[in-house]
């Protein structure tokens, strides 16, 4: 690949919505990284690309959100996200991107669906739970090694919880910085950490803090009930997102 500018304007996009969404809102608008990539490079390269960024801004966000994060949640589910890991990259070779998409935009669509139509309800608060949690937990393994999409499956049992904010966050950054980093060991055994790819993460370094900067003072400046309704939209949004990129590649 001899990336030109076309490819580091959207790259740079990217890399800054990734940024925002993982240091902000928990995840869910990171969603759009690879398909945004993977307008102007194959899907597997975008991931491969995309991974050692998302260790970087790990780093970042386990200093700003550290002892921020609700353990009994994370205990949950770590334990099957990381089955979850490795279910995906044993099947790797095998499973179509498409069909993963499919089914996670259209959970994700539901959800938020649901969220809006009560708005004039009061929506019943949902406590922790270990089949739920275990269940959306290995969803969130599989598809977060192979697209980066983890954050979908996970908010979809963590925002019916309506934590404190920063718990919410602080919680997905925990559970992805540890994802990110056991799926270093299958992405290089797969090739996919190869020279070129590390070659171009390395250029799109600087714009890690920025955008980790920018989720940081967006996340402030919500109040719970805004951030809520945006975490919903996003996931209504990422949802459409991945229903059109799925049914668009069958």
């Amino acid at each position: 690949m001899n990336p030109d500018i076309t490819f580091y304007i959207v790259a740079i996009l990217a890399v800054l919505l990734i940024g925002i969404s993982k240091s902000g809102f928990g995840s869910t608008l990171a969603v759009f990284g690879v398909p945004l990539m993977s307008l102007v490079i194959p899907p597997a390269q975008a991931a491969a690309i995309v991974l050692p960024l998302l260790i970087l801004m790990d780093l970042f966000n386990l200093v700003h959100y550290r002892n921020r994060f609700d353990r009994t949640n994370l205990f949950i589910l770590l334990p099957a996200a990381l089955i979850g890991v490795l279910a995906g990259s044993l099947t790797f070779q095998f499973l179509s991107d498409a069909s993963i998409r499919i089914l996670i935009g259209g959970i994700a669509l539901i959800f938020a669906i649901i969220y809006f139509w009560g708005q004039q309800e009061e929506h019943p608060k949902t406590e922790p739970d270990r089949i739920k949690g275990s269940f959306w937990g290995l969803i969130s393994g599989f598809t977060s090694f192979g697209v980066h999409a983890g954050g979908l499956p996970a908010n979809i049992y963590l925002l019916p919880q309506r934590m404190d904010k920063t718990l919410f966050v602080g919680t997905n950054v925990i559970l992805f910085a540890i994802l990110n980093y056991v799926k270093l060991v299958p992405y290089a055994l797969l090739g996919q950490l190869n020279l070129d790819n590390l070659k171009v993460s390395l250029i799109l370094v600087p714009f890690v803090p920025i955008g980790f900067w920018l989720g940081i003072k967006l996340h402030d400046r919500v109040n719970e009930k805004q951030f809520y309704n945006l975490a919903y939209f996003f996931l209504f949004v990422a949802g459409i997102k991945l229903l059109f990129d799925g049914f668009t590649q069958v």
